[in-house]
């Protein structure tokens, strides 16, 4: 999947539900003493600013396609060296120990190729540590792909094919495919899920929340007419999905998978 540009105020909306599963992720690292971290996919920075707090004597980087996310990073820390360059693209000149990865590698395909690659590519007992969202057979997400399937004029579908086809793709597979792949590569492997049921505020709030991340595609993707056709039948059925309840709270529940697996 091709990475959407990215709005650092518009993903720190819902900054508390964001980060802690990242939070909840670096919790359960094992007690190790790396010398180079990388955090990739970093956002906005702020769990990279932890991870260099959790190990202040490492090298950290922090690692984003988006100039936009990276430019937020560096009014936060001159010490941490801040990259940008996609996922796909790094090679690190020094094995690093500790990759980490929150919410980031569901946007890049082929895990299957991925995931071993990234064990490769950590020193010797390195671990890796990967949480990512479950988001695919969510009913927001699923609405997305339904609308633009058939929101257009008549029932017909918006956007382009390469489009709809991009929005189709699984971006995170089932936690045993991805203890097979890792499994012989690993001495430690813990994987896990957790949904955590979110609490929302405000006028809109999911279609605000899937904004700040899965429906950037989306909103890309589409011209500014059919954009305004897409969020006028998105709405509506997110509405509906997600009714708001008596106390003004409209609950979001959201699963997350994660990983960690040492080389």
């Amino acid at each position: 999947m091709k990475n959407p540009s990215w709005n650092p105020d518009q993903y720190l909306k819902f900054g508390d539900h964001r980060l802690r599963p990242g939070l909840e992720l670096i919790a359960r690292i094992p007690d190790i003493a790396p010398a180079r971290v990388t955090d990739l996919g970093c956002g906005t920075g702020e769990l990279t600013q932890i991870l260099a707090g959790r190990w202040p004597t490492a090298a950290v980087t922090g690692l984003d396609s988006s100039p936009d996310m990276l430019a937020q990073c560096r009014t936060l820390s001159r010490e941490i060296r801040w990259m940008e360059t996609p996922v796909e693209a790094w090679q690190p000149p020094e094995r690093p120990d500790l990759i980490f990865a929150n919410a980031a590698l569901h946007w890049v395909a082929d895990h299957a190729v991925l995931f071993p690659r990234l064990i490769d590519i950590l020193s010797p007992k390195g671990c890796l540590a990967v949480q990512m969202p479950l988001s695919w057979p969510l009913p927001s997400h699923r609405l997305m792909r339904e609308v633009l399937a058939d929101g257009g004029p008549g029932g017909e579908p918006l956007g382009s094919q390469a489009l709809r086809r991009q929005m189709d793709r699984k971006w995170v597979e089932d936690p045993a495919f991805y203890y097979d792949i890792l499994r012989s590569r690993t001495s430690h492997l813990d994987i896990w899920t957790c949904e955590y049921l979110q609490e929302l505020q405000g006028e809109d709030p999911v279609l605000e929340w899937v904004s700040g991340s899965g429906l950037r595609p989306v909103l890309e993707g589409l011209s500014p007419s059919e954009r305004k056709i897409f969020l006028t039948r998105y709405r509506a059925r997110l509405e509906e999905a997600y009714p708001r309840r008596a106390n003004g709270i409209t609950l979001y529940p959201f699963r997350r998978l994660f990983m960690v697996a040492i080389r």
